[in-house]
């Protein structure tokens, strides 16, 4: 039997899933790797670690499942996405440290320009807002701090990508500097109407055309890598939440899928059109295809899980990820606790870059589980603001919704999210749905299947989750979520 590998570069680790000719998972290697928060808002990483991580996690899930090159179909890629590394195009060395998309360190930058022709313009073209989470302000912080990197960048020398495109690079052994469509859409430099980098803003922000990659269709020759034993090609290549998406077999114009992991983020497929939202939504490419340009609309939640995360890391409330449902569980209720997880500013529909988390409601009868469930309701609201906005855009009712990621193992989160949505909320057999896109479109590229229809017959469902809560009882907590929302402003 053959193999697809797909490399899933997360936020906080790197993985490498195996899927079988059926689209089945087969083995999963993961490694951490450190974050670092150099200044209040900064969040960086080191690409050396990234790179390294990557390499660990092939090797040794080729170990243990006893594989050599040839056994290997392709590999997908699929990443974090703005986060943003300029290297060395000689030596593949990173120029400065990875600064991550949770980054807040533009935001004084981009709120000045709120209003402003320019704001209008990225919004046009890119579909975006200016806002510190994209890659541009991030790359143009990186070449005025950085002495003599946007001149060695004019001349070629320096280059710019996000995680796939450095990835690639290293795994071309610096032969392919390419990224595709989905990533690029997500640096707030790039026309998604022409599908070319847009030259006025990249002018506005003295950033050289000659660093950037060239742009390519989600299943594509992106190169071969002969890193691991022989030569492997590398076929498919998408933003981890559009891998997402299409690992869900949402190819339907209308399809919704909501990903739970550091972040959480969820995208409509809105078909041939890319829509201008009314609502502070980002319209984004959904995925690209021989060519052909399909569209969604995203939300965009910083903090989801990473908000567990600290609850386990910081404060010491649980000892793993998973331990949060079982406490949670002890109370019937967040006995009137909200839990705002802005750690790095308030995503969409807020669009808050300097708000902070806040817990809020708290009482002397207050202990440990109010607090989890708060957190995991936190989650869930996010959510429910997110898609309240995609309605009022696409004036419709959204009927039900597809669950991936980690978080969406939570069943405690899940049943609060289809009843705070008074919606169905479906979890799929495989919920490494990230992973699963990139090997979907790596196996497009190699014809192990042979359309989109072929791929969403693998899509099977493994739970329905259907609301339950009481309408008063809904009313009452999306009064309080509003309430501590305001109290951000």
């Amino acid at each position: 039997m053959k193999y697809i590998m797909s490399i899933d570069q997360g936020t906080t680790s790197s993985r490498a899933i195996l899927f079988d000719e059926r689209g089945r998972q087969c083995g999963v290697s993961q490694r951490e790797f450190p974050q670092f928060f150099p200044n209040d808002g900064w969040v960086e990483q080191d690409a050396n670690e990234i790179w390294t991580s990557t390499v660990e996690v092939v090797q040794e899930l080729m170990k243990r499942n006893a594989l050599s090159s040839g056994d290997l179909i392709a590999f997908g890629i699929t990443n974090q996405r703005e986060t943003t590394v300029v290297w060395d195009r000689a030596t593949g060395e990173p120029l400065h440290r990875a600064v991550v998309w949770q980054d807040r360190r533009t935001a004084d930058w981009c709120e000045s320009q709120s209003g402003s022709p320019f704001a209008d313009l990225v919004t046009e073209r890119t579909g975006l807002l200016v806002d510190p989470y994209f890659s541009a302000t991030k790359l143009a912080w990186i070449l005025n701090n950085e002495a003599g990197l946007r001149e060695r960048a004019k001349r070629g020398e320096v280059v710019f990508g996000t995680i796939d495109a450095y990835l690639l690079f290293r795994l071309t052994g610096g032969k392919v500097h390419l990224t595709d469509a989905t990533n690029a859409s997500r640096t707030m430099l790039y026309d998604i109407h022409r599908g070319v980098w847009d030259e006025q803003i990249l002018s506005t922000l003295n950033i050289p055309i000659e660093m950037m990659p060239e742009v390519c269709d989600c299943a594509h020759e992106f190169g071969v890598t002969g890193l691991f034993g022989g030569a492997v090609p590398i076929r498919g290549m998408a933003g981890d939440q559009q891998a997402a998406l299409i690992g869900q077999g949402c190819f339907t114009k209308g399809d919704i899928k909501s990903t739970y992991g550091t972040g959480c983020f969820v995208i409509v497929n809105t078909g041939d059109d890319p829509l201008r939202s009314e609502n502070r939504l980002l319209s984004t490419v959904a995925y690209q295809l021989e060519g052909h340009t399909t569209y969604g609309l995203e939300g965009s939640i910083f903090v989801a899980g990473a908000a567990v995360q600290w609850l386990r890391d910081e404060l010491g409330v649980i000892k793993t990820a998973t331990d949060i449902e079982r406490l949670a569980k002890r109370v019937p209720d967040n006995g009137g606790v909200h839990f705002v997880p802005a750690f790095t500013g308030l995503g969409t529909p807020h669009w808050n870059p300097i708000a902070r988390a806040t817990i809020s409601g708290l009482s002397r009868g207050t202990g440990s589980a109010h607090i989890a469930r708060a957190a995991l309701e936190g989650i869930a609201f996010q959510v429910n603001d997110v898609i309240r906005a995609m309605e009022a855009d696409a004036n419709t009712s959204i009927r039900e919704l597809r669950v991936d990621g980690g978080a969406s193992e939570n069943n405690l989160l899940m049943q609060f999210q289809s009843d705070i949505l008074r919606t169905k909320v479906i979890r799929p057999t495989v919920t490494e749905t990230t992973a699963l896109g990139a090997a979907y479109l790596a196996g497009l590229a190699t014809g192990i299947w042979e359309n989109k229809a072929a791929i969403k017959k693998h899509w099977k469902a493994a739970r329905t989750i259907s609301p339950k809560m009481k309408a008063a009882d809904r009313a009452s907590l999306l009064i309080g979520w509003e309430k501590a929302i305001r109290n951000l402003q």
